[in-house]
């Protein structure tokens, strides 16, 4: 659970920049935006992308150099592929041990259940997050509503709007799925 990055916030201090190549753009491998191996200029939708994969890389614990990802198999495409129903396969032993410890005593049910849509939910923003185009990115002002509503989800702030947004985030109401 140690993040191994710092691209975020490139785009504030490259846009001035004269981008011809990527000599210009430094970054973590993996976590740089597609689009800058094509000369695009830095840019916040680069960083969006980078926080995607981090996002992503914090669910199975496997980082986006990984070797499992190798013949055309990207951390991306991995989690994608888990929606929704499968998220619970790739989830790090380790995170859900840390989640039984914080979590205590009390109803386990629901507690699960609230992790599994906030796990949803968390892999389904990273998919966004890290599309292979800057216009498919969700905003991040979006990416923040978002993820306090899961934090808020996950620590029963909401609990009477929990049984919804479980409905919807655990695929029972694949509505949300379109966005990818």
């Amino acid at each position: 659970m140690i993040a191994y990055v710092g691209d975020f916030g490139l785009a504030r201090f490259l846009s001035d920049v004269p981008q011809t190549s990527l000599v210009g753009v430094k970054g973590s491998t993996g976590y740089i935006a597609l689009e800058y191996a094509m000369g695009a200029k830095a840019s916040t939708q680069g960083d969006v992308y980078s926080y995607g994969i981090l996002l992503l890389e914090m669910i199975p614990g496997k980082g986006p150099t990984d070797d499992m990802f190798k013949d055309n198999l990207s951390l991306r495409h991995f989690a994608k592929l888990s929606l929704p129903k499968r998220v619970m396969d790739i989830v790090d032993p380790v995170l859900l041990e840390e989640a039984k410890v914080s979590q205590g005593s009390g109803n386990h049910t629901n507690t699960r259940k609230r992790m599994h849509a906030c796990l949803i939910s968390m892999v389904r923003i990273g998919v966004l997050c890290s599309a292979n185009s800057p216009r498919d990115r969700m905003e991040m002002k979006d990416v923040v509503t978002e993820m306090h509503a899961i934090k808020d989800l996950y620590l029963g702030v909401r609990i009477h709007q929990d049984e919804q947004v479980m409905s919807q985030l655990s695929g029972e109401d694949p509505s949300y799925l379109s966005y990818y």
